[in-house]
């Protein structure tokens, strides 16, 4: 059950991002006028013969903050209490706690963002915590899968693809991290501010911003041609094998890696395609929201392949996929 509201989680953390894209790509950002009411004295949109959808499209998306508060609470309780996980470590429970600390969070900064009227730094920081958010909630889904021993490799190499394997953690954190930020600020430099009536742009060359960003990604792409490289090495193995069982443990383990990585270099193609699409087709909201989205599934599909390089042990709630059976990785 914990395992299945961990990806609940996860997925409405990702959601929401798609959502509070499409207040901003309709125009809706000011369609409920205050906050945390809609309208002075309402708390839902007033219908009336010069109602629009702009305020139904506001309130649907702190409607589903809403949800995803209920999810984010349910997942903090059987973490804390559940009888599978209430006896994990201290900073495994905290984890459980992110989601529904940041989803409280952004309710709060959603609504200054309408109290300032859209400022394009708010609105940057508001898409920044969600994408911060689907980091922590992939992290949560990949530990609950893990005991809590310490972290060790799964991957056995030595010289130069030893060094690369130990710089891919830190390193496709810094290029996700430049990648999504620079993003954030094209978009804010962009035609999409959220109102059809505020003008609100941060104050660079979109076209610049769109480059830099394009050159980030780029960047990200020979990266992760490199890990690739690396990853279907000769050299690259995934423990030392003993019996002819833990070689095939061992080729099952390594495939499972690369296969991970392959959905990333998958994720990330589509991702590049849609941004040079968008940018070369006039910016039409539909593809926006796709790339909105395929954020998510970039930033959990990188949490994913880092985390697929190490291990911590099995876990041992019966509750969780993939919980029982003995490790079969050795450092």
């Amino acid at each position: 059950m914990t395992f299945v509201v961990a990806v609940a989680n996860l997925v409405a953390q990702s959601v929401i991002i798609l959502t509070g894209g499409v207040v901003r790509l309709t125009a809706s950002g000011l369609g409920c006028s205050t906050w945390p009411e809609c309208e002075p004295g309402e708390f839902t949109p007033v219908f009336h013969e010069a109602t629009t959808l702009h305020p139904f499209i506001e309130f649907g998306n702190r409607t589903l903050t809403g949800v995803l508060v209920v999810i984010a609470l349910a997942l903090a309780v059987l973490i804390l209490f559940s009888p599978a996980t209430r006896a994990r470590t201290v900073r495994f429970r905290i984890l459980g706690l992110v989601p529904l600390v940041g989803v409280l969070v952004q309710a709060l900064i959603g609504g200054i963002t309408v109290l300032v009227d859209l400022h394009p730094a708010v609105v940057g920081g508001h898409f920044l915590i969600s994408a911060a958010l689907v980091w922590g909630s992939a992290v949560l889904v990949a530990r609950l899968r893990e005991g809590d021993g310490a972290r060790r490799p799964r991957l056995l190499a030595s010289g130069w693809r030893a060094a690369v394997l130990r710089a891919v953690p830190a390193g496709f954190g810094l290029l996700t991290a430049v990648v999504v930020v620079l993003g954030v600020i094209t978009t804010g430099a962009g035609p999409h501010s959220g109102d059809s009536e505020v003008g609100y742009r941060f104050p660079v060359d979109p076209a610049l911003m769109a480059r830099l960003h394009a050159v980030s990604v780029w960047v990200f792409v020979l990266a992760l041609a490199g890990v690739l490289v690396v990853l279907h090495h000769r050299g690259v193995r995934a423990a030392e094998t003993t019996s002819d069982a833990d070689d095939a443990d061992a080729r099952t383990t390594l495939a499972r890696v690369r296969r991970t990585w392959w959905i990333l270099a998958v994720v990330t193609l589509a991702q590049g395609g849609i941004g040079y699409t968008q940018y070369f087709t006039g910016l039409p909201i539909g593809l926006v929201a796709i790339h909105l989205i395929g954020s998510a599934g970039l930033v959990t599909a990188v949490t994913f392949a880092v985390l697929s390089l190490r291990t911590r042990g099995a876990a041992e709630d019966a509750d969780t996929p993939w919980a029982s059976g003995r490790d079969h990785v050795r450092a």
